[in-house]
Protein backbone atom coordinates (compact mmCIF):
# COMPACT_ATOMS: atom_id res chain seq x y z
CA UNK A 1 0.00 0.00 0.00
CA UNK A 2 1.75 3.19 -0.82
CA UNK A 3 1.77 6.25 1.69
CA UNK A 4 -1.12 8.02 -0.24
CA UNK A 5 -3.60 5.45 -0.02
CA UNK A 6 -2.66 4.69 3.80
CA UNK A 7 -3.24 8.56 4.10
CA UNK A 8 -6.62 8.19 2.28
CA UNK A 9 -7.79 5.07 4.32
CA UNK A 10 -6.21 6.98 7.42
CA UNK A 11 -8.31 9.64 6.88
CA UNK A 12 -11.10 8.14 6.33
CA UNK A 13 -10.98 6.05 9.25
CA UNK A 14 -10.31 9.10 10.96
CA UNK A 15 -13.65 10.61 9.65
CA UNK A 16 -16.01 7.80 10.55
CA UNK A 17 -14.47 7.73 14.09
CA UNK A 18 -15.02 11.40 14.39
CA UNK A 19 -19.01 10.78 12.92
CA UNK A 20 -19.08 8.44 15.68
CA UNK A 21 -17.51 10.65 18.71
CA UNK A 22 -19.86 13.37 17.05
CA UNK A 23 -23.44 11.31 16.48
CA UNK A 24 -22.82 9.48 19.86
CA UNK A 25 -23.26 5.71 19.96
CA UNK A 26 -25.48 3.74 17.78
CA UNK A 27 -28.57 1.63 18.89
CA UNK A 28 -29.10 -1.07 16.97
CA UNK A 29 -32.71 -2.49 17.24
CA UNK A 30 -33.54 -5.06 18.94
CA UNK A 31 -34.97 -8.29 17.08
CA UNK A 32 -38.53 -8.46 18.42
CA UNK A 33 -40.77 -5.90 17.90
CA UNK A 34 -43.18 -3.76 19.47
CA UNK A 35 -46.41 -3.14 18.06
CA UNK A 36 -47.88 0.49 17.73
CA UNK A 37 -51.92 0.34 17.21
CA UNK A 38 -53.30 3.70 16.76
CA UNK A 39 -55.71 5.17 14.28
CA UNK A 40 -53.77 8.57 13.76
CA UNK A 41 -50.90 7.65 11.14
CA UNK A 42 -48.88 10.43 12.45
CA UNK A 43 -48.89 9.51 15.76
CA UNK A 44 -48.19 5.89 14.50
CA UNK A 45 -45.12 7.47 12.74
CA UNK A 46 -44.02 9.41 15.83
CA UNK A 47 -44.28 6.29 18.18
CA UNK A 48 -42.46 4.55 15.45
CA UNK A 49 -39.33 7.11 15.03
CA UNK A 50 -39.14 7.34 19.00
CA UNK A 51 -38.81 3.74 19.69
CA UNK A 52 -36.19 3.27 16.98
CA UNK A 53 -34.03 5.60 18.05
CA UNK A 54 -34.21 4.15 21.96
CA UNK A 55 -33.22 0.80 19.92
CA UNK A 56 -36.69 -0.59 19.19
CA UNK A 57 -38.29 -2.39 16.10
CA UNK A 58 -41.86 -1.09 15.73
CA UNK A 59 -44.83 -2.61 13.56
CA UNK A 60 -47.39 -0.10 12.71
CA UNK A 61 -51.25 -0.94 12.72
CA UNK A 62 -53.91 1.09 11.86
CA UNK A 63 -56.73 -1.05 13.51
CA UNK A 64 -57.62 -3.99 15.79
CA UNK A 65 -58.57 -5.67 12.62
CA UNK A 66 -55.56 -5.04 10.77
CA UNK A 67 -52.96 -6.42 14.49
CA UNK A 68 -55.25 -9.60 14.21
CA UNK A 69 -54.26 -10.29 10.35
CA UNK A 70 -50.41 -10.39 11.75
CA UNK A 71 -49.91 -13.93 12.24
CA UNK A 72 -47.43 -14.00 15.07
CA UNK A 73 -48.93 -11.89 18.15
CA UNK A 74 -46.92 -13.18 20.60
CA UNK A 75 -43.38 -12.11 18.62
CA UNK A 76 -43.87 -8.47 20.11
CA UNK A 77 -42.05 -7.15 23.24
CA UNK A 78 -45.25 -5.61 24.12
CA UNK A 79 -48.21 -3.97 22.03
CA UNK A 80 -49.39 0.03 22.73
CA UNK A 81 -52.50 0.65 21.95
CA UNK A 82 -54.85 3.75 21.42
CA UNK A 83 -57.64 3.35 23.59
CA UNK A 84 -60.23 5.04 21.50
CA UNK A 85 -59.64 3.74 18.15
CA UNK A 86 -61.81 4.02 15.20
CA UNK A 87 -65.14 2.49 15.37
CA UNK A 88 -63.70 0.10 18.59
CA UNK A 89 -62.20 0.18 22.04
CA UNK A 90 -58.32 -0.38 22.45
CA UNK A 91 -59.62 -1.85 25.87
CA UNK A 92 -62.13 -4.54 24.09
CA UNK A 93 -59.30 -5.07 22.00
CA UNK A 94 -57.13 -6.16 24.84
CA UNK A 95 -59.82 -8.11 26.41
CA UNK A 96 -59.80 -9.72 23.06
CA UNK A 97 -56.22 -10.24 22.78
CA UNK A 98 -56.32 -12.45 26.39
CA UNK A 99 -58.94 -14.51 24.69
CA UNK A 100 -57.43 -15.39 22.25
CA UNK A 101 -54.00 -16.10 24.61
CA UNK A 102 -52.20 -13.47 23.86
CA UNK A 103 -50.27 -12.46 27.30
CA UNK A 104 -47.83 -9.57 25.49
CA UNK A 105 -48.01 -6.84 27.54
CA UNK A 106 -50.03 -3.93 26.65
CA UNK A 107 -49.36 0.02 27.09
CA UNK A 108 -52.48 2.27 26.85
CA UNK A 109 -52.51 5.58 25.34
CA UNK A 110 -55.30 8.19 24.86
CA UNK A 111 -56.54 11.99 24.34
CA UNK A 112 -59.74 11.03 26.31
CA UNK A 113 -58.40 10.60 29.41
CA UNK A 114 -61.43 9.97 32.36
CA UNK A 115 -62.02 7.74 35.26
CA UNK A 116 -63.81 4.91 33.86
CA UNK A 117 -61.25 4.66 31.49
CA UNK A 118 -57.99 4.74 33.78
CA UNK A 119 -60.07 2.16 36.05
CA UNK A 120 -60.77 -0.25 33.06
CA UNK A 121 -57.63 0.17 31.48
CA UNK A 122 -56.35 -1.39 34.63
CA UNK A 123 -58.81 -4.07 35.40
CA UNK A 124 -57.57 -5.14 31.63
CA UNK A 125 -54.31 -5.39 32.66
CA UNK A 126 -51.44 -2.87 31.43
CA UNK A 127 -48.08 -2.19 32.17
CA UNK A 128 -48.89 1.63 32.01
CA UNK A 129 -51.31 4.10 31.49
CA UNK A 130 -50.70 7.51 29.40
CA UNK A 131 -52.56 10.52 28.71
CA UNK A 132 -51.94 12.50 25.86
CA UNK A 133 -49.17 14.68 24.93
CA UNK A 134 -47.07 12.11 27.29
CA UNK A 135 -43.36 12.50 27.41
CA UNK A 136 -40.77 10.26 25.28
CA UNK A 137 -39.40 8.44 28.47
CA UNK A 138 -42.85 7.95 30.13
CA UNK A 139 -43.55 5.57 26.57
CA UNK A 140 -40.06 4.26 26.37
CA UNK A 141 -39.79 3.23 30.13
CA UNK A 142 -42.82 0.78 30.35
CA UNK A 143 -41.41 -0.53 26.86
CA UNK A 144 -37.98 -1.23 28.40
CA UNK A 145 -39.25 -2.90 31.22
CA UNK A 146 -41.64 -5.13 29.08
CA UNK A 147 -38.43 -5.80 27.23
CA UNK A 148 -36.33 -6.49 30.57
CA UNK A 149 -39.24 -8.73 31.51
CA UNK A 150 -39.27 -10.68 28.33
CA UNK A 151 -35.66 -11.96 28.30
Amino acid sequence: MTACSMACVSGLCLAFLFLAIIRGPTILPTRAPVFVVDDDLSMRISIKRLLREHGFMALLFESGAALFDHSDLQTAICIIIDIDLNNESGIDLRRRLIAEGVTTPVVYITGNDSAANRSDAIESGCIAYLTKPFSAQSLVDPVERARAGAG
